[in-house]
């Protein structure tokens, strides 16, 4: 799709439910982008579970990759 096709398109899903809401629990839009990532590979209620001790000790992409991959694991 050509980027003007993109942005008819989001802007036609915008007009049809402008204020979209989820299950999943976040604060900011990082906070939600982890939880759909986790959410393709299990429940918005298992990730629920999850993300409050991980969004505790990493709530920004740098605290994050402070984080490390070991301890991300651990939290997930």
């Amino acid at each position: 799709m050509k980027p003007a096709q993109v942005r008819e398109l989001f802007e036609r899903l915008q007009s049809l439910n402008p204020h979209p809401v989820t299950e999943l629990e976040h604060a900011t839009p990082f906070e939600l982008l982890l939880a759909v990532i986790l959410s393709a590979q299990a429940t918005d209620r298992s990730v629920n579970l999850a993300t409050p001790r991980l969004f505790a000790a990493a709530d920004t992409p740098a605290k994050m990759l402070r984080l490390g991959e070991e301890r991300l694991a651990e939290h997930i």
